[in-house]
């Protein structure tokens, strides 16, 4: 095994001071009115107009800045309080699985399903060379076309220095709302390996008076009885990464991300990412929804419809199951009766 010590997160560098924009237009002005072609009025309005687009980007990255440094105080502040020494301990194969690698960009990518993990190996493709664009990469070849090295491919020095120097970077989702993604991706669509490996004994254990078809099949699981299932401490059929909690996924506290972001705001936070590590300006992050693309995206108000399915208690159980990745991450309680 590999003992890593703890790493504290660098401070994300914080962006120009938004005075720049201020002091650009004046010296711009200045460099106009010194010249010898005159400067219409035209001119002059094309130029602040550019000029205050700048300053409204300055004022975008370095808010996206600070939402970087809070977001890792709480992760640092959760980790202290609950799993104190936790990053003096050794890092093992398992807590390092589902982390990517891209060593052009210098990046650590920790794989969260239904959080953006399919757009991102595109981008990390790009990045590394093995696709030209993210458009032109099928689902399958992001998943399955072995482009991408992890983390624990690596002998044990290089895994260090990686954890070391890349930037570690995580996506999360809403926990109640990642959930139902799964439970609507892997059970409510044709699926040849969910449903006979989750499916029939989900129907076995939780249904009663199962038809034969269901039994064989595995087809139709309910929400309510897919939940029973995730709360079975005695589960006929081992936990899934596709609903596995974000803090026992990617191990947080031990691997101390530099870059936190939420799938509410994907597209804008994946690319101040890929600008702040010098990506090509042409790439940006993709929005595609290439499994089940006429269904309609997982939101909280279709979270909601299906968590009103199961009862109070029920309820309580799962916000229990996913209380870390709700606390670690600053989501809010989804429903007022939880505690």
């Amino acid at each position: 095994m590999l003992g890593v010590k703890g790493l504290l997160a660098p401070r994300w560098p914080l962006q120009q001071d938004v005075l720049s924009a201020v002091k650009l237009v004046s010296s711009a002005l200045e460099a106009l009115d010194s010249s010898r072609a005159p400067v219409t009025k035209r001119h002059r309005k094309l130029l602040l107009k550019t000029t205050a687009a700048g300053g409204e980007e300055e004022l975008l990255q370095q808010r996206l800045a600070e939402t970087q440094a809070s977001r890792r105080r709480l992760l640092t502040d959760v980790c202290a309080k609950y799993q104190p020494g936790v990053d003096e301990r050794h890092v093992s194969g398992r807590q390092v699985s589902r982390v990517y690698v891209e060593d052009q960009s210098r990046l650590l990518y920790c794989e969260v399903p239904k959080a953006g993990c399919s757009n991102w190996k595109r981008v990390l493709m790009v990045l590394g060379g093995s696709a030209t664009s993210t458009q032109d990469i099928p689902h399958d070849a992001a998943h399955y076309g072995n482009h991408l090295w992890r983390l624990e491919s690596y002998e044990h020095a290089g895994i260090a220095e990686r954890l070391r120097s890349y930037t570690k970077v995580l996506f999360v989702r809403e926990p109640f709302e990642r959930l139902v993604s799964a439970f609507r991706d892997k059970f409510e669509s044709p699926n040849s390996y969910y449903h006979p490996v989750f499916g029939r004994p989900i129907i076995s254990r939780y249904r009663a008076n199962a038809t034969q078809a269901a039994l064989r099949t595995g087809a139709g699981v309910t929400f309510r009885e897919f939940v029973q299932y995730l709360l079975d401490v005695r589960r006929p059929v081992g936990m899934d990464i596709h609903w596995e909690p974000v803090t026992q996924l990617c191990s947080p506290c031990l691997l101390r991300y530099n870059f936190i972001g939420k799938f509410e705001s994907l597209r804008e936070e994946a690319d101040f990412l890929l600008r702040s590590v010098g990506a090509p300006r042409n790439l940006t992050f993709p929005d595609f929804k290439d499994r089940n693309p006429r269904a309609e995206r997982t939101s909280s108000r279709i979270t909601q419809r299906y968590f009103s399915q199961l009862n109070a208690t029920e309820r309580q159980k799962a916000f229990d199951f996913y209380y870390m990745d709700y606390l670690m991450f600053d989501y809010p309680k989804p429903f007022n009766d939880l505690h």
